[in-house]
């Protein structure tokens, strides 16, 4: 038989999955973990938020400064110069007594607004009088004449009481957690943290610090991908169990995946999904739970897989009985970077219940030309330049990750489509995608 006739007597292989399909059909698999905890609102960074907060007061609480300068009734300001009596200094965090006609109150930033006054005018705008007597009351002239609240910071112009400031399922920033401080909570119950279980496969790998540069041997290669993927997933707010380099034994990986899945939520790996390639993590998956493997419509990044192993019933760590999710990514690194970025990470966000499980793209040009389309959709490696445009590493080989080192982000490029220099492309910002 030819080698004509044995091709085309194989099996046809089946098309290749656009992305949004696979990510659709992972993101059905990722329902939200059970359990809440509840930690100090400091230590909340990240945490994705388990109930709306709603605010039991107003903020500010009440009318206050947002200047130094003087509280005054503009009735008494009809005109630049007016003189009016200092009668009192207000500090932030001190009351004040209503202001009587042609008077103002010495204020400062932050401090409550005197019943009667209707506007603040700040120093600059003002001259103290000079007293011949210093026991007599201060007098300022007011040398502009003021809007009725000016430089006024309205109770509850930040959030009202009632109001829900923050939403179940957000992700919380920074901000996030100064605003609830604002309106009083210490503590916050936020869903738990994912469990995950992370090794690496493959007699070639070799751990940094193991082995020197010179005495590598032949066909050895450090396991780069291991540093990342952990660093992504803690990045993430997953608890992360690294169980190292496994073997390519099969009875040692069917033991690495049946512990993994009795104490952890999500195992996932990478390496040994490519179609025919020989290894011992498909069969093991299969025969603990099931596996299926997609061929993505994506560079890089084409082998992915997704399935479950069974846990043991008897596993009292409060793991759910039922399954652990499996996930297998590509062993080249940086098709292994860009999938998890692109398919793992909406994954485990929706695993913790969060609401916005992608992020936002921008539209920007091409400061280069890509004469020759792919008949796969492109995540190509760019970083934005002086001008507001993005430049193309030269080399977007799946196995240089110098290119996502010195890029800032991914350039979307549909399928079969070439980029002309001044071209509005889709552009993915690491600082984005790596929160």
């Amino acid at each position: 038989m030819t080698s004509a006739q044995i091709a085309s007597a194989a099996p046809p292989r089946p098309g290749l999955m656009p992305l949004d399909e696979a990510l659709s059909q992972l993101l059905a698999c990722a329902q939200p973990l059970n359990g809440v905890e509840t930690v100090a609102t400091f230590d909340a960074d990240g945490r994705v938020l388990a109930q709306d907060i709603v605010s039991a007061l107003q903020v500010p609480p009440q009318d206050n400064s947002s200047m130094d300068g003087y509280a005054v009734r503009c009735a008494d300001v009809r005109s630049p110069g007016a003189p009016l009596r200092v009668t009192q200094r207000i500090a932030a965090g001190q009351a004040g007594v209503a202001l009587q006609t042609g008077e103002a109150a010495r204020i400062f930033t932050g401090a409550p607004i005197p019943p009667g006054a209707d506007a603040v005018v700040m120093q600059e705008d003002t001259v103290l009088v000079p007293q011949a007597d210093a026991s007599a009351v201060p007098e300022v002239q007011v040398q502009t004449v003021p809007q009725p609240g000016q430089w006024i910071r309205r109770s509850g112009e930040d959030v009202t009481r009632g109001a829900c400031v923050l939403q179940s399922g957000e992700r919380l920033h920074p901000a996030s957690l100064g605003l609830a401080a604002s309106i009083g909570l210490a503590h916050l119950q936020v869903q738990r943290k994912p469990r995950v279980a992370l090794f690496s496969t493959g007699d070639e790998l070799v751990m940094p610090g193991d082995v020197p540069p010179e005495a590598m041997p032949e066909g050895a290669i450090y396991n780069s991908n291991r540093f990342f993927l952990r660093a992504l997933l803690h990045r993430l707010g997953c608890e992360v169990s690294d169980l190292g380099i496994v073997p390519d034994r099969r009875e040692t990986t069917i033991a690495a995946l049946k512990s993994a899945a009795d104490h952890h939520d999500l195992i996932l790996t990478s390496g040994g999904v490519s179609v025919g390639e020989e290894d011992h993590i498909k069969p093991s998956v299969q025969s603990l739970g099931g596996l299926n493997l997609w061929q993505i419509g994506m560079k890089p990044g084409k082998p992915f897989a997704y399935g479950w192993v069974q846990r043991d019933p008897v596993a009292t760590d409060g793991s759910a009985p039922g399954r652990a999710h499996f996930i297998g990514l590509p062993g080249n690194p940086v098709s292994s970077f860009v999938t998890f970025l692109l398919l793992v990470r909406p994954f485990v966000l929706q695993l913790q219940g969060a609401r916005q499980t992608q992020v936002q793209r921008q539209t920007l040009p091409a400061h280069f030309d890509l004469p020759k389309a792919d008949r796969r959709r492109e995540f190509l490696r760019v970083r934005r330049n002086a001008q507001g445009g993005l430049d193309l590493f030269p080399n977007q080989s799946s196995g240089v990750l110098t290119s996502a080192v010195w890029g800032d982000g991914l350039l979307d490029n549909p399928a079969g489509t070439t980029i002309h220099y001044g071209d509005q492309v889709s552009y993915l910002a690491f600082a984005d995608l790596l929160s």
